[in-house]
């Protein structure tokens, strides 16, 4: 027979009001009467289930988490790899994360997640790159919210980012120290922040090395960040006839993208042109070579999410905390030492 509050209430010689109190930790409750409940508790078993839990927290014990759909693809994993960070982090506090997709190119007249206007999350997790119009619209709801790789232009957020800049610095020395410097930068979305910062440290590796940044080995406009932005961005170099050794794409799926196309137009990789991406995608130790990258700890990301958006809830506080999580190179066969051809 399941064990019940009023059975609690009963062993402990309480209310059942306040066996609900001891429970969600009010401190009212005496020291006393919170160990006796609690010996009530473990004696008996007790476990409260998440719908009464909100009925007296008036809280739904989910949380939303938000992408665009060009993000939640098989080719670009990145932010399913956070995803399964959320659901990691949610398993050790009870809480449930509820999936949705909103379109890329989010208006005003395009419908929220039904989660957000039924009210049925405490608060939300934001991945990646969203449409202004979608912030405005998430607003009026006045949710706890944490992003994860984006930091919106206006105002002040919580979010989870990386350091993409030292990221970008790591990529950029290990092709200097590797004796090249005609190193080329593939890009597209530059008003992401993730992007803008990568470039800003691939920047700054080549001018604390001593090397001026040549315009001519930039292709920072492609509308996306793909596979297929990559393969066109590198065959645009190409057909510029400019010289480079080396190319630090964006991120994994433009290099993979740049690489193929290399290839395709005859070039050795890496004993030709050196190629380095960025995200470290499970993907990248098959490529042929396999992909030299700088690694992202994504599932970390994704629980350091849910934990903060955690204390935002639970405190009901609207905290303005950035926390930065550290990446690393990952050296693999796709870039070798300089040679004079």
């Amino acid at each position: 027979m399941k064990v019940t509050i009023k059975d609690v209430a009963k062993k402990s010689g309480v209310s059942i009001a306040t066996v609900s109190l001891v429970l969600h930790g009010n401190p009212r409750i005496s020291s006393e009467t919170r160990k006796r409940v609690l010996k009530a508790v473990e004696e008996l078993d007790y476990q409260p289930s998440m719908l009464a839990r909100g009925l007296v927290m008036r809280q739904t014990g989910n949380i939303g988490f938000v992408l665009t759909e060009d993000h939640f693809l098989r080719t670009e994993p990145f932010y399913t790899r956070i995803f399964l960070g959320t659901e990691f982090g949610a398993r050790d506090s009870n809480h449930f994360v509820l999936l949705a997709t909103i379109p890329t190119d989010f208006s005003e007249s395009d419908f929220l997640p039904r989660f957000i206007t039924q009210k049925n999350v405490d608060g939300l997790i934001i991945a990646g790159k969203v449409p202004d119009a979608f912030l405005e619209k998430v607003a009026r709801y006045h949710l706890p919210t944490v992003f994860v790789d984006f930091y919106p232009a206006e105002g002040e957020h919580s979010a989870i980012l990386m350091d993409n800049i030292r990221g970008g610095m790591l990529a950029t020395e290990h092709l200097i120290q590797l004796g090249h410097r005609d190193i080329a930068f593939l890009a597209g979305d530059m008003a992401h922040p993730s992007i803008r910062e990568r470039y800003l440290g691939y920047h700054s590796a080549l001018q604390q090395h001593g090397i001026s940044p040549n315009p001519e080995l930039e292709i920072i406009d492609e509308k996306k960040t793909g596979k297929e932005s990559g393969y066109h961005a590198v065959c645009t170099l190409l057909n510029k006839g400019v010289k480079f050794s080396a190319l630090f794409a964006c991120n994994d799926a433009m290099a993979i993208g740049a690489m193929e196309c290399l290839k395709k137009q005859g070039f050795k990789i890496p004993e030709q042109i050196s190629v380095v991406g960025f995200d470290d995608i499970e993907s990248d130790a098959f490529q042929d070579p396999p992909l030299t990258t700088v690694s992202v700890p994504k599932y970390d990301m994704g629980i350091e999410a849910i934990k903060l958006v955690r204390e935002m809830i639970e405190q009901n506080l609207k905290k303005n905390k950035k926390i930065i999580v550290p990446v690393e190179l990952i050296v693999r066969k796709s870039t070798a030492a300089f040679a004079e051809s």
